[in-house]
């Protein structure tokens, strides 16, 4: 008697693939469609061919420490055992369609001949000169691949981690890293090495951290990459943060404000002076802010000057400065330099310490708008941290004019996003003000698709309190008054905080419960 499915797919009421498909869901593992998943050439080299095509497998990518393989059968322990013993992996399996097999079998294995051929050649790099091999055609080939998938990945980081027995990449993706690959350690010194010879670095140097830059045309655009390495245990450690044109030149409303947020931080930047400034820890989105500000205030009619460490973008029309402490050339002397130019509006890429802080505010009383950043929890904290560097509170009263605090937190994935009901009870800990009789309201959680990699998130979105200047507010400046007594006040005047600014983004279907608990302490 003939499986039921294949009676279907021979009649036409379905086909292989959705069978499969049902089958998976019924064996809790993975169904891969391989016209909708990228496949780790890296993983591709872990199995022999011949062991392959014997088993009707392919191992497409690395999932934390397991080697995640697709196969006809995934009942096959024979098969499973076989894997785990050749490729050193633990195994997870996948499945799919024969035929989709094979058909990989055939594409990924011709690239990876090419590479993996050319890496089997290479001895280590004891035995010939790394910058020979640095520049040699495989290993040129694979940094262009870390490299290539990570801009269409939308990474915002490269890590290269050296480990005991091979090294490790990972991207950033959304502000998260995922492991995508691991290497052979023998080829560990000339891929370090190809990038420190991109971004200009001394490669006989491994003993100390070095700083260098590079730029790439990738898919026809413009990039550049800021490289930093670092000497670890295991080898020198490399980060690339990747700096791409278009992340700069979004507008404020891309940037995820709700209406009223952003209708009371544009009737801060409008003024014709005063500070405004914007705070958040690294990687809270605080420089992208600035940016689009300035982008919607760049015109003909105004002298806009930033000073920055380091430039990471150039914005036409505005002239940038460049911190260089070697040269003597710092935040605060910077400052004062540009004050003397004629400038209408002043960036200053961090307030860093006192006598910076003091020059920004004394700008912002005699004419100038003045944007900055701080490395505070929350907007109220901005005033104490100003106090603590030894500012005049009734300098800071009158100088500031709006302090808007920031998080990133993960946008849900607009294709596989899961409406549902949680518990009464997880609304109350996440924050939610539920009455005991008001209905619990539906919100999403994250699923997975091949659209966002299974992580069920794709970009991200901003999470924002902005806090604007209030009589009130000014009083318990002058007033000394703490942090918390300042909040309280603020949120008498309509500020919302960023709980209550991720919580409302929870309630309209932009991110999660999780996500907005990850970010917001």
């Amino acid at each position: 008697m003939q499986p039921i499915g294949k009676v279907l797919v021979e009649l036409g009421y379905a086909t292989q693939g959705q069978i499969l498909s049902v089958l998976a869901r019924q064996m809790k593992i993975p169904y891969v469609d391989f016209s909708e998943r990228k496949v780790n050439p890296n993983a591709v080299t872990t199995t022999p061919e011949e062991l392959a095509r014997r088993y009707t497998v392919i191992p497409i990518d690395f999932d934390e420490d397991r080697l995640l393989v697709v196969m006809a059968d995934p009942r096959n322990v024979l098969a499973v055992d076989d894997l785990r013993i050749v490729t050193g992996y633990e195994i997870k399996v996948a499945i799919s369609t024969k035929e989709d097999i094979l058909q990989a079998i055939d594409q990924y294995y011709k690239q990876a001949i090419e590479t993996g051929d050319d890496f089997a050649s290479l001895e280590t790099p004891d035995e010939l000169e790394i910058q020979e091999v640095a520049e040699d055609a495989p290993i040129v080939k694979l940094v262009n691949l870390i490299i290539t998938r990570a801009v269409n990945d939308r990474a915002s980081d490269i890590h290269i981690e050296p480990q005991e027995k091979d090294m490790r990449v990972r991207y950033r993706v959304d502000g998260v890293l995922h492991e995508v690959m691991r290497s052979p350690k023998q080829i560990q010194a000339a891929v370090l090495s190809r990038f420190k010879i991109m971004a200009s670095m001394d490669i006989a140097e491994t003993r100390k951290p070095q700083d260098g830059h590079c730029g790439l045309s990738i898919n026809g655009k413009a990039i550049d990459f800021r490289v930093a390495t670092l000497p670890t245990v295991y080898g020198e450690r490399v980060v690339l943060r990747i700096l791409q044109k278009e992340s700069i030149m979004l507008k404020l409303d891309d940037l995820g404000f709700l209406p009223e947020s952003l209708e009371r931080f544009t009737s801060a930047y409008l003024k014709p002076y005063g500070a405004i400034l914007v705070t958040g820890p690294t990687g809270s989105g605080k420089s992208t802010t600035l940016y689009a500000t300035l982008n919607v205030l760049n015109t003909q009619a105004k002298n806009i000057v930033t000073i920055e460490d380091p430039v990471e973008y150039r914005l036409p029309g505005i002239n940038q400065v460049q911190i260089n402490t070697k040269a003597g050339l710092t935040f605060s002397r910077g400052l004062r330099s540009i004050l003397r130019t004629s400038p209408d509006i002043v960036m200053v890429g961090e307030i860093r310490d006192q006598e910076t802080a003091q020059i920004a505010v004394e700008a912002a009383l005699t004419g100038h708008l003045v944007l900055s950043t701080l490395h505070t929890n929350d907007a109220p904290g901005a005033i104490s941290r100003l106090t603590e560097m030894g500012i005049e509170p009734f300098l800071i009263s009158s100088a500031i004019d709006c302090v808007q605090a920031q998080r990133l937190a993960r946008r849900l994935c607009k294709d596989c996003k899961e409406a549902y009901k949680p518990s009464r009870q997880a609304l109350l800990e996440a924050g939610f003000k539920i009455a005991k009789d008001e209905e619990v309201p539906t919100i999403y959680r994250p699923k997975g698709c091949a659209k966002c990699n299974g992580t069920g998130y794709k970009g991200r979105c901003g999470i924002y309190e902005v806090m604007l200047k209030s009589e009130e507010i000014e009083r318990l400046t002058v007033g000394r008054a703490s942090a918390e007594e300042i909040k309280k006040a603020a949120v008498k005047g309509g500020m919302k905080t960023l709980r209550d600014d991720g919580l409302e983004k929870v309630l309209i279907g932009t991110t999660s419960i999780e996500e907005v608990m990850r970010v917001v302490v």
